[in-house]
């Protein structure tokens, strides 16, 4: 029964995050407001356990950790920054594969700080890359827009490696729901004001983009992640990272349904390369920590 239930979590995990770039991209509202309003509603819902259980942890929040931890929602910042606009100039299955490059920009972090990788990691890293530059040049030759939202997705992923990293750190002394309320906030606070200075709209939305606005926020921001975390405490982190890579197919096809965004075979060859690359440094990356669920 444990098995079955399991596995019936990571089917919800799945769906739910494979959900965010589709929903996304769906919707009228500004990349930046959107970003924003996502963490915000996200800050918001959290509030209530965190004035109940964890004000005390909150309020002890201070100095190297609590630079950590707003370090953190600054990468988080960058990342939904850059990822969601790239959906607006790419399709959903680029920039969703692109993005899920995140835990290979780690891998490359620990190699220069000088940890080594058995063959099967680098050879994963650079059939991984490789698809990416199959994907962009296939995107090339659709629209130079789609190579710029390529490269904002490929940035996405660098700012999710980095708040994978610092996150990783700023974890170890607090609980989940502590680091979580104050990563989102910083990130809402962060995104506001980008949406202030670049102009973009934060209010003034049909009733329709606020439904996929709050929709977003409960499957990808909230059940999506909140259901990869706990099976982290009770499943294989290698099991749970190969299951996050479903995103990509289940985004592609959900983009396909709902948007009609049929990526062209060569874009689907990437994509295949892509997957299997990162299959490779899961599979064999051994370094503590590499397990942790993705951003988007």
């Amino acid at each position: 029964m444990a098995g079955v239930r399991t596995l019936l979590l990571m089917a919800v995990g799945v769906v739910a995050v494979s959900l965010s770039g589709p929903l996304m991209a769906a919707m009228v509202v500004p990349p930046l407001a959107i970003s924003f309003w996502r963490n915000g509603f996200a800050t918001l819902l959290l509030a209530p356990g965190v004035v109940g259980t964890r004000r005390e942890e909150v309020g002890a929040l201070r100095g190297a950790r609590l630079r950590l931890v707003v370090a953190s929602g600054a990468a988080l910042a960058v990342h939904f920054g850059t990822w969601v606009t790239a959906l607006t100039l790419t399709s959903v299955a680029s920039a969703t594969a692109i993005v899920c490059l995140q835990i290979a920009w780690v891998v490359a972090w620990q190699l220069v700080r000088g940890e080594r990788f058995s063959l099967g990691v680098a050879a994963g890293l650079v059939l991984a890359f490789t698809g990416v530059l199959v994907v962009s040049g296939v995107d090339l030759t659709v629209s130079r827009q789609a190579l710029l939202g390529d490269l904002l997705a490929l940035c996405g992923g660098i700012a999710a490696a980095a708040y994978m990293i610092i996150g990783s750190r700023a974890r170890q002394a607090l609980t989940t729901t502590t680091y979580t309320f104050v990563c989102y906030g910083t990130c809402a606070a962060m995104l506001l004001v980008a949406c202030l200075v670049s102009g973009q709209r934060l209010w003034g939305y049909p009733l329709l983009q606020w439904g996929l606005l709050v929709l977003v926020t409960s499957t990808a921001q909230l059940m999506g992640h909140s259901v990869f975390n706990h099976l982290l405490a009770t499943t294989s982190p290698m099991l749970v990272s190969l299951a996050l890579l479903l995103e990509v197919p289940g985004a592609s096809l959900l983009a396909a349904g709902i948007l009609g965004q049929v990526p062209p075979p060569g874009a689907v060859a990437g994509l295949v390369l892509v997957l299997a690359g990162m299959a490779l440094v899961i599979v064999h990356n051994r370094a503590p920590g590499m397990g942790q669920a993705p951003v988007d």
